[in-house]
C-alpha cells in the first residue's frame, strides 16, 4: 500500500476519533481496498498478499468492515473467497470511492509544486476540479517518474503564466487565444443557468429567453473566467449583463449562493452535475443564446509540446 493511502487511513481514524458521523459509518480507504482485492482475487489470502499485510489481520479487517456496515460481504470457505450479494454491491460502490481517492490525490500531489516538478500546468478552475485529476492519473500511469506541478486560476491568469513561461501548458475555457499563443481544442463544455427550486424559473418549462436572461442580476464568476468571457459573448445582443447580485471567486462559492436561494447562477455543466442530479438545482432552459464552448490547451508560439507535456496534451485528446 502507499505512503498516500496509509496516511488517508490514518486521517480517517483520526475523524473517526473525533466523532465525524460520517468517518463512523464509511470505511477507510484500505479497508475498501481490501474488498476490492478479495472481489478481484476470489481469496482473502491472496488479497492480504498483494496489499502487504497478514491473513489474520484482513480477516478482522473485514469482520470490522462487516459490523460497521451491518451487512455480511464475504462467504468464507476452504475453496475461497465469493462475495455475497450486498458484498457485490458495496464493491461497485468501493470501487468508485478507491477512484475518487485517486484523483484526489493526483490533484493534491500535482497541487504541492515540488521543486523537482518536470511538467508545470496552469489550469483554469472548472477544468483543474472535473478534468485535471483524471488527465493526471492517465500521466502517472504513462510517466510514474514525472513530478507535475499544478496551477489553478481563471482562465486569462491561465493564459498569462505560459505567456510568462511560468507553466508549460495551460488550460483555458475562454472565446479567444491571446496572441503569443498556440492552443488545440480538448473539449466541449456547456454553460447551465441553474436556480434553487423554490426559484420561481424552477417551474418554467420554456425557460427563459436571452434577454430576460441579460437584464436579471445573476450570480456570477468573477471578471477574466473564462465563464464570465463566454456568457458577456452570449448575451452582448442583448445589451450585455445586467450588474450581478453577487460575483465570487470560485465554482464552489457560486453554487452555494445558488443552492441557498440567493439566485440564478450560470456555470459550466461539468460543475452542477451533482446538483441537479439531486435536485439542489434546477437547469433553466435558455433561448436564443450561444452558451456552448470549447475548452483548449494553450502554450508558447512556435513552441510546440515537448516530452511529458506533449503527453498530457495527446491525453487529454484521446
Amino acid at each position: 500500500m502507499s505512503e498516500e493511502r496509509r496516511a488517508a487511513g490514518r486521517v480517517g481514524a483520526v475523524a473517526a476519533e473525533q466523532g465525524s458521523p460520517l468517518a463512523h459509518r464509511v470505511p477507510d480507504l484500505g479497508s475498501l481496498e481490501l474488498l476490492l482485492a478479495v472481489a478481484r482475487l476470489g481469496s482473502l489470502g491472496a488479497a492480504a498478499r498483494e496489499l502487504g499485510i497478514t491473513q489474520p489481520a484482513a480477516s478482522s479487517r473485514i469482520r470490522a468492515m462487516e459490523t460497521r456496515l451491518g451487512v455480511a460481504l464475504v462467504d468464507r470457505s476452504p475453496r475461497g473467497s465469493r462475495l455475497t450479494a450486498q458484498g457485490a454491491l458495496v464493491t461497485d460502490w468501493a470501487q468508485r470511492v478507491v477512484e475518487a481517492a485517486e484523483a484526489f490525490d493526483a490533484g493534491v500531489q500535482a497541487l504541492r509544486g515540488r521543486r523537482d516538478s518536470r511538467l508545470r500546468v496552469a489550469a483554469s478552475l472548472t477544468i483543474a476540479e472535473y478534468l485535471m485529476p483524471g488527465w493526471l492519473i492517465a500521466l502517472r500511469a504513462e510517466r510514474p517518474d514525472t513530478a507535475v506541478s499544478l496551477r489553478a486560476g481563471n482562465s486569462v491568469a491561465v493564459a498569462d503564466a505560459v505567456l510568462a513561461r511560468e507553466a508549460d501548458l495551460g488550460f483555458v475555457e475562454g472565446l479567444t487565444v491571446p496572441d503569443g499563443l498556440d492552443s488545440a481544442a480538448v473539449a466541449r463544455d456547456r454553460l447551465v443557468v441553474a436556480v434553487a427550486p423554490g426559484h420561481p424559473w424552477a417551474r418554467r418549462r420554456s425557460g427563459v429567453t436571452g434577454r430576460e436572461l441579460a437584464a436579471t442580476p445573476l450570480i456570477l464568476r468573477e471578471r477574466g473566467s473564462g465563464t464570465r468571457q463566454v456568457l458577456d459573448a452570449a448575451l452582448r445582443a442583448y445589451g450585455g449583463l445586467a450588474e450581478p447580485l453577487l460575483e465570487l471567486a470560485s465554482t464552489t462559492a457560486v453554487k452555494g449562493a445558488a443552492v441557498s436561494g440567493a439566485g440564478p447562477c450560470v456555470l459550466s455543466e461539468l460543475a452542477v452535475g451533482d446538483e441537479l442530479g439531486a435536485r439542489r438545482l434546477v437547469a433553466v432552459p435558455v433561448g436564443g443564446a450561444a452558451l456552448e464552448r470549447v475548452l483548449r490547451a494553450v502554450w508558447p508560439s512556435g513552441a510546440r509540446p515537448a516530452g511529458p507535456a506533449r503527453d498530457l496534451l495527446s491525453l487529454t485528446r484521446g
